[in-house]
Order: structure tokens, then sequence, then C-alpha cells
């Protein structure tokens, strides 16, 4: 069963800030990931930032899991997504 994702206004927005491969890179990522997200995902500690987290190299996307939805939280940098 193939998840469907969903963007939030502020993952659209980090997406946008996004180098050109980067971004590519995570598109590629999501597609994979959302046809089994929970084996790719780390449960969060801190359930106000999200849920869950899917790590792509140097890079985090913050999610939440609603019924057969990803809700895509953020997309940033490890360095600055949980500031």
């Amino acid at each position: 069963m193939a998840f469907r994702l969903i963007y939030t206004q502020k993952a659209v927005d980090d997406i946008n800030e996004l180098d050109s491969v980067v971004k590519k890179r995570v598109g590629k990522k999501l597609e994979k990931f959302k046809e089994n997200p929970l084996q790719y995902a780390n449960k969060l500690i801190d359930p106000k930032l999200g849920q869950y987290r899917f790590r792509i190299g140097n890079y985090r996307i913050i999610f939440d899991l609603e019924g057969d939805d990803i809700i895509i939280l953020r997309v940033s940098h490890r360095s600055e997504i949980y500031k």
C-alpha cells in the first residue's frame, strides 16, 4: 500500500530553499519512502516537532502519519532542523 505525500506550506518553503541537486535527491527518496514509511523512519523523542523523521544524507525530513497520509512538516539540514 502506497501512502500519499502531503506537504505543509513550511515544508514547501524549505524545499524551495534547497539546492537543486538536494531537491532532486529528496524527491526521489520520498517517492521510495512512501511505499513503506515506517521501514525508513525514526520516531522522534520530542513530539512538538513531529512524530517521525527520515534521514537523507545530512538532511532531515520531519513528518507525521495520519491514516494513509504522510504529512511532511519540515525539510532542512540536520544542523538547522531541530532549532
